[in-house]
């Protein structure tokens, strides 16, 4: 992992989008995310940016079905927060997984971090301690 610098860590208090985009801006936010016990909502974008990503047929039916397993089923701990209507979209797409099954699904966690998690993150210990140069160790969390 490299060390962000100070001109990145400014862009990610820009734009949600931003901070997304750079693995190491979703590295922190998903440090934060875990103090807030929300870190499943990052794990599952990234699982389907990695669904995405897939081509091999019965790798897509697998990594869906894990998916599903680990973020959406009511039965799973790291279960994200879905609405009714995404739930049955995805429910109906698993029958034939594609790499978008998650589609719906992945931009309503996104809006939901965004919304929720991002203004708190922006103002959380963590980021600031960023703005100011220190790098945190584990000890001063």
């Amino acid at each position: 992992h490299t060390k962000p610098s100070m001109e990145e860590i400014r862009l990610w208090s820009q734009s949600f989008d931003k901070l997304m985009r750079n693995p190491a801006g979703r590295n922190v936010f998903r440090e934060f995310l875990r103090t807030e016990y929300s870190e499943e909502n990052m794990l599952f974008w990234l699982a389907c940016e990695d669904l995405k990503q897939e081509i091999n047929k019965s790798a897509i039916e697998e990594k869906a079905r894990s998916i599903y397993e680990d973020y959406i089923s009511i039965l799973s701990p790291k279960e994200v927060s879905l609405d009714a209507r995404v739930r049955e979209v995805i429910n109906k797409k698993m029958q034939d997984p594609t790499p978008h099954t998650f589609e719906d699904a992945q931009l309503q966690i996104y809006t939901l971090m965004h919304r929720d998690s991002y203004p708190r993150f922006l103002s959380s210990n963590i980021y600031k301690t960023l703005v100011h140069g220190g790098s945190r160790t584990s000890s001063e969390s």
